[in-house]
């Protein structure tokens, strides 16, 4: 079964990059990816589509040309830019789904907020260390990340989670999810996670758990007005 439509992935690191595999793998017709960063020789370890080769290069780019030899038939736009409220509403609009690939809470609102603004839906993903999260957005049928947190971390929250660092294949297992998310959206099926957030502790024996997330009465996000999206659990 393939799905039909237009990806946009924010972000084309360790979250990003698996993701946009498994999507491409599954046939997804159209894949946007954006990010401006260049890589870096630490990101090798853990973006594993990247060679020694593509030191230096932007990632949105080379992520586009490994993907487009792999998969001809799936349509790579790369996209060396930064995701910011300049272009947040134009890219969330000409695509039918967003997947958050970043590492920095003050974008996952600026998702978040463009994806609302332009209805359409999206999945957070998160990694600290040897944990992560994910959760689907489905624009006035269930809670945002608003709906849990009304701002971003501070600054010395953030700084602190990245020294935490991530793990890579933890990173892999949440880009995992986000993809059959994405898959699940475009093929008109409402996605697991709306309305509820997965976490995944690697270091536990029960080490997936899905948790509701209610609408926040008053967000912006409008759901709270009607019943939250409430799809049936997979585990």
């Amino acid at each position: 079964m393939k799905a039909t439509g237009r990806i946009l992935i924010v972000g084309v690191g360790g979250l990003g990059v698996p993701a946009a595999w498994t999507l491409a793998r599954a046939g997804i017709g159209h894949l946007t990816l954006v990010d401006p960063d260049p890589i870096e020789l630490s990101n090798l370890p853990r973006q594993v589509i990247y060679r020694d080769s593509d030191l230096g290069k932007p990632k949105a780019e080379r992520a586009a040309v490994h993907l487009r030899r792999r998969f001809p038939k799936t349509e790579i736009d790369a996209r060396a830019i930064a995701f910011e409220p300049r272009n947040a509403l134009e890219l969330a609009m000409a695509h039918d789904f967003l997947v958050d690939g970043t590492d920095n809470p003050a974008a996952k609102f600026l998702i978040n907020d463009a994806a609302l603004k332009a209805a359409r839906p999206f999945v957070y993903g998160g990694v600290l260390g040897m944990s992560g999260q994910a959760m689907t957005i489905v624009p006035g049928r269930s809670a945002c990340l608003r709906c849990l947190f009304e701002e971003p971390p501070d600054q010395e929250e953030i700084a602190s989670c990245r020294e935490a660092g991530i793990v890579g294949p933890v990173a892999g297992v949440i880009a995992q999810v986000q993809a059959a998310e994405a898959f699940a959206s475009l093929s008109g099926v409402l996605p697991p996670l709306a309305g509820r957030i997965l976490t995944y502790d690697a270091t536990a024996l029960a080490r997936f758990r899905v948790t509701e997330v209610p609408a926040r009465s008053g967000c912006k996000c409008g759901a709270w007005r009607g019943k939250s999206a409430a799809a049936p659990v997979h585990q």
